[in-house]
């Protein structure tokens, strides 16, 4: 098996950073393309090393593992080792396929991502699973292993997350509809089985991971499945009681305010929360912040009012 140098390849540093390594991509991609070169065998080639020299360097779990073989590979050179007779099986990749592939507008899908099963036996063996033998890599078979995951970001609004919503996705050319249910929280996963990329040799599909994304709410904060938020409400109904009307995101309710009230007092409304993405007819609680708003311009009735309440007060305190 012939060894691929994949820093050579992209033509960038051992000690190249992950910003070098995914600009030299970018530029070699553009100048290699297909659809650039149409009809040009070896600019196709080409371009199938700069994916696969870009699916191992811009990875850094399968860069770290490439590191430490080529290494190991030199060291076998500079001590005179035949290069046809490097033991390669402890470096072949022991489970097929199972590394997420980054499928969220980036440059890979611009060039059209090369598939596992258009990638060289050296990335198959030591990436790909193609077994932990040297006996299965002998045989020259076809190896039908797993294709690899993808993941892309899905954003909601929180009223989507609360009643579950619905995404029309495309995914290695197909259009998929994707249900999400509700109680959906921040970094959550939703998993889509067979919707990844094709596996090498005829093999299964992987499947595509959706991790969701929740924007910002106006008006109410969420931490888990509680919800929180601030109402105002004014000094009268604060001092003497009585009910604000509070727009919920399944309704309107009335939320009662008991008599002395103090600014900064949290109420809590049981069950009007987010549903339990685990069991949606379970509902966390909505907390409310009472914010008293203090009149600030007084008619002369309502200051004489105002000022005899003081004084009333005041004979009270004696």
């Amino acid at each position: 098996m012939e060894y691929k140098d994949y820093y050579s390849i992209l033509g960038v540093d051992r000690n190249a950073s992950e910003h070098e390594i995914k600009r030299a991509y970018r530029r070699l991609a553009r100048q290699f393309h297909p659809d650039v070169n149409p009809g040009n065998k070896q600019a196709e080639e080409r371009f199938k090393e700069i994916n696969e020299a870009y699916e191992v360097l811009g990875d850094p779990v399968k860069r770290e593992k490439y590191d430490c073989l080529g290494a190991s590979w030199q060291q076998w050179q500079r001590m005179g080792g035949d290069p046809g007779r490097f033991d390669w099986t402890q470096w072949f990749s022991t489970a097929p396929g199972g590394a997420y592939v980054q499928w969220n507008g980036d440059i890979s899908d611009l060039f059209g991502h090369s598939g596992a099963g258009l990638f060289s036996e050296f990335f198959r063996a030591i990436f790909g699973g193609m077994g932990n033998t040297r006996q299965s890599y002998n045989t020259g078979r076809a190896y039908a292993g797993r294709g690899q995951d993808a993941e892309t970001t899905v954003e909601l609004t929180l009223e989507e997350a609360f009643h579950g919503t619905t995404r029309t996705l495309q995914s290695n050319g197909r259009r998929i509809r994707v249900k999400i249910p509700p109680g959906a929280r921040e970094g959550a996963k939703v998993r889509i089985a067979g919707m990844g990329y094709p596996g090498p040799g005829g093999g299964a599909r992987g499947d595509l991971y959706l991790h969701i994304r929740i924007k910002p709410h106006p008006f109410f904060r969420r931490e888990q499945d509680e919800l929180y938020c601030d109402v105002k409400v004014d000094l009268y109904t604060a001092v003497l009681g009585g009910q604000v009307r509070l727009v919920t995101l399944d309704g309107e309710v009335m939320l009662k305010i008991p008599p002395g009230t103090s600014s900064g007092t949290t109420l809590r409304l049981r069950g009007k929360g987010m549903p339990d993405p685990h069991d949606p007819a379970r509902r966390g609680d909505l907390m409310a912040t009472v914010l008293v708003q203090v009149p600030d311009r007084l008619t002369a009735r309502e200051r004489a009012l105002f000022e005899e309440l003081a004084r009333l007060r005041e004979r009270k305190s004696w």
